[in-house]
Order: structure tokens, then sequence, then C-alpha cells
């Protein structure tokens, strides 16, 4: 039986819904800690715990993408999230929700990392995954203007009621819309079929380089709501700066998709460790509210901009997919660091050792980053294809 034609789209629908800590973190985290009444330190595990699942699922499944039904894995790894996520909205104790985002976090393991790859493998992954992150940012402005709402309504369990709905949804749109162009062993381009080989130069130093990133991003994110109502701003001015994130996450995807060929994506990836490390310092430390606003509205900026012209630069460079199809484990290997890295700063340190942090991680990405354009003398193909 032929394969379904489907839409490119049904991969943003997992972007979006794999990738929702990238925006949820905050509010997540608060609510782990406000309505189910955990510390910031156990808070924070139970989202290294989310995370940490992920990482594994990802890179088990990574290197066997070009060989698995794309459609039927991904749809079925959602699945399992929205089972995860069910489950969360009833646990009562620590050890059941504890289970319940290990579950949900092998869902997204597996359902994102085989989408991702399947982005990789299309005609012009930068900019599809730009789409994506642009996706991204349009439901994380509904999520911030509605679910602290619906949490102050219905309690900590609307969270995770929202989260279900949402792998549901992306679980139903990859099953019925997979795009038979993008999927392994269902008419996608060519590629060479061989998950022993070693990806290519230059791939692991980005790779690395990002997980630093997301450790930052995710170390400090996760405690940006937190900060500001310690800080004493109040938590309307701070729902409305959470609001203003969602806004401003999107015009980096946006810049990102125009600026496609343009930009040098090695000079992109030595300025964004340099960008959130200057943002953390100014959240972290400052006890006004107009540069708390600013910083916290631009945090993500830098994650997402240099994020998708490193996803474009490795999908050039790995034809497969296999080096994209660990976009989940490297970004949320360093998001499973964070939050636990975070809360036990905060618990033994206060707000401003994370800024400390965030420069020391981020020197240690700059210096992987760094390495790229060493590399490309003598590897030309690190130069991006012109924008389509």
């Amino acid at each position: 039986m032929p394969a379904r034609r489907g839409s490119p789209f049904a991969l943003v629908a997992a972007h979006v819904a794999g990738m929702i800590d990238l925006v949820a973190l905050p509010v997540w985290v608060n609510t782990l800690i406000e309505r189910f009444h955990f510390d910031a330190q156990r808070a924070g595990a139970l989202a290294t715990a989310y995370l940490a699942c992920a990482v594994i699922c990802s890179v088990c499944i990574a290197p066997l993408i070009t060989r698995l039904p794309g459609r039927f894995t991904s749809a079925s790894g959602f699945a399992v999230a929205a089972c995860g996520f069910a489950l969360a909205t009833h646990a009562t104790s620590f050890g059941g929700m504890l289970v319940a985002h290990a579950i949900a976090g092998f869902g997204v393991g597996c359902g994102l990392s085989v989408a991702h790859g399947a982005i990789g493998r299309t005609s012009n992954p930068h900019r599809l995954f730009a789409i994506g992150h642009l996706a991204l940012a349009l439901f994380g402005v509904v999520y911030f203007a509605a679910t602290p709402t619906l949490i102050a309504t219905h309690g900590g369990a609307a969270l995770f009621t929202v989260f279900v709905a949402l792998s549901i949804a992306a679980a139903l749109t990859l099953a019925l819309a997979w795009p038979a162009a993008a999927a392994g062993s269902e008419g996608t381009r060519p590629v060479r079929r061989a998950p022993r080989m070693r990806l290519e130069r230059g791939c692991w130093s980005a790779i690395i380089g990002i997980v630093f990133m997301a450790i930052n991003q995710a170390m400090v994110f996760s405690f940006a709501q937190r900060i500001g109502l310690a800080r004493g701003f109040g938590e309307g001015h701070v729902n409305a700066v959470l609001v203003a994130v969602g806004l401003a996450n999107l015009l980096p995807p946006v810049f990102a998709a125009l600026l496609q060929g343009r930009l040098d994506a090695r000079n992109v990836a030595l300025a964004g460790p340099v960008a959130q490390a200057v943002l953390a310092l100014i959240l972290c430390n400052t006890t006004s509210f107009a540069p708390y606003a600013f910083a916290a509205s631009l945090w993500v900026f830098a994650m997402i901009f240099t994020h998708t012209f490193l996803f474009g630069l490795l999908a050039q460079l790995d034809k497969t997919g296999r080096a994209v199809a660990y976009t989940p484990a490297m970004l949320m290997a360093g998001s499973a660091v964070g939050p636990m890295l975070g809360g036990m700063l905060i618990v033994r340190f206060g707000f401003g050792a994370l800024g400390f942090a965030a420069v020391v991680i981020g020197l240690l990405s700059f210096l992987f980053f760094s390495r790229l354009r060493a590399l490309a003398r003598a590897q030309p193909c690190f130069e991006l294809p012109p924008a389509r």
C-alpha cells in the first residue's frame, strides 16, 4: 500500500509537543513548588527525571532512525507521553510524580527524536526547524496567558492536563499526516543506511556546545518566575513578563529563517553563549523590575536563534538525519542537569549563584563552538547552503 502523502507540518506539531519544556519550565517548576508543595530541589529533580528519561530514549533511538517506521514510532512515543502526564494528574506523592515524569520523558524522547530526524532529511531542515520554533512560540503565548489562570482555578493537575491534550494532539497528527517524503522507511530521499558509521567531524563539537547552552537555558529559566516573585515584583507583573517571553519568542525563528544563508552558523554559535551569560547575570542579580523583565523576555531568544542555525549545520554535515535526531538528547541532557543544579545553587547560595554558574557554563559552550571554525578550514561542508 502506498504511503499517505501527509504534511511536513505534522513534524512541526511533534516539535511543539516535544519541546514544550523549552517554554513551560518556569510555570512547571513553580507549580510543583506551590501546588504540590515540593521544595526547589525536589521540584527540580522531577523536571530532571522527565528530561533525563527523554535523553536516554533519544540516545537509543537516534542511531536507528533510518530503519524505524517513522509514523508508528513517533506517534506511539507521544501516546506514551500522554499516559505519563495523565498519571501525573492523579499523583500525590513524590514517588508517584517521579514515575509519571519518567514515563512521559521516555515517550517524548522516542517521538521527538524520530520527528527531528525526519526534519533533518527534508529539503530545507533549517527553515522547517525555524517554523517549528515559531509554532512553539505561538503556543507559548497561549500557554503563558492561559495556564496560570487554569492552575489557579483548577489546581496543579491542570498543568499536566494541558500536557496530556498536547501529546494526544501530536500523536494523532503524526499518525494521520506523517509526511511520506520525510520517513526513513516511507519514501525519504536516499540516505546511507549505516547505523554504525561515525558522525562527521565537527558534529560532536556542535552537539556538546548545545548541551552546555541547554544547561544554562534550563538552569536559569526554570526559576525565572520564582526569582521575580522572590524579588517582590508581584504575581501579576511576573505573569505579564511570562506572556512577554512568549511574544518575544516569536522573533528568533523568524529572524533565523530570514537570515539563512546570510549569517555564518559558526559566528551565530559563538554569539549565543555570550548572550546567555549577559542575560543570566542581569536576571539573577537585579533588584529592579525593568532589567528583570528585559532579561527574562529575551532569555529564550538566544537559545532558539543559535540552535536553529546549528540544526541546519548539523543536517548539512550528516545527511542521514542521525545528528539532528539527537536534538532531544542534546537539549534535554542539558535541561536535565539544569533544574536540579539550579535548585541546589538556590538552596545553598541564593539566586546570585545562578548568574555566576551561567557564565562558567557559557564559557565551556563557547570553547566547543570555537572548534567549528578550526575544523571548517579542512571541511568545506561547514558552509550552510543558500536560503531556498
